[in-house]
């Protein structure tokens, strides 16, 4: 289980934003909806260990984690994690394959690799460019690269985002498909696509913004 407690996330002394408490249970696919500058994407790198809060708590189970240093969260990304980025993140020049071997810099065994691009319908694509690739199968290459490591938690930022929504509901769907048993929580503007997991949270009624119109900047 993740939980959170009073957490503040201030970027200068005019701006910052509130979080009500909050647990995201194990095994259980929750989908975070918003406006842009709600502080999705804010929380979702507090939770990643990307950034650090200004106030209150991040519990893994029963685990503070928040205050850790970060060679320690970052320890815990690597182990526990698997993060997908909005912008992919991944090397244009470098093969579907290599892309994902990057981890092993980091210590991960990829060995799961052919049956994670399996399960998501592009182990053919394993050894193309990724700049030779669609969007919608760079996107299902950044989420093998996270869950090739079979993380207890995925965190997925705007994972449909580069794509259109018949596209981005297939995604979805093969992503929810692998995650069962995992904690994953993602984050979208796309409300259609809500159905599809099992709790939704409304932002706006969990976060509360006090905040000049820069802080968009930072969702």
């Amino acid at each position: 289980m993740i939980r959170i407690e009073h957490l503040v996330k201030r970027f200068d002394e005019d701006t910052d934003i509130q979080y009500k408490d909050l647990s995201f249970e194990a095994g259980k696919s929750y989908v975070l909806l918003g406006a842009s500058g709600c502080g999705k994407s804010t929380l979702l790198n507090m939770l990643a260990g990307v950034i650090t809060p200004s106030e209150g708590h991040i519990y893994f189970d029963e685990q503070e984690v928040s205050s850790l240093p970060q060679k320690q969260k970052d320890k815990i990304r690597i182990e526990k994690i698997g993060y997908i980025f909005q912008d992919f993140k991944l090397i244009e020049e470098m093969s579907v394959e290599d892309n994902i071997n990057v981890l092993k810099l980091e210590g991960v065994n990829t060995d799961r690799m052919d049956e994670v691009l399996d399960a998501l319908g592009i182990l053919a694509k394993k050894k193309k460019k990724v700049n030779k690739l669609s969007g919608g199968e760079r996107q299902r290459v950044a989420i093998a690269r996270a869950f090739v490591k079979a993380p207890d938690i995925i965190l997925a930022d705007e994972p449909t985002g580069n794509l259109n929504y018949e596209i981005g509901r297939a995604v979805v769907e093969q992503m929810l498909n692998i995650a069962r048993g995992k904690t994953l929580v993602a984050v979208t503007h796309d409300d259609r696509l809500a159905p599809l997991f099992d709790c939704v949270i409304d932002m706006n009624e969990i976060a509360l913004s006090h905040a000049k119109s820069e802080v968009k900047s930072h969702d």
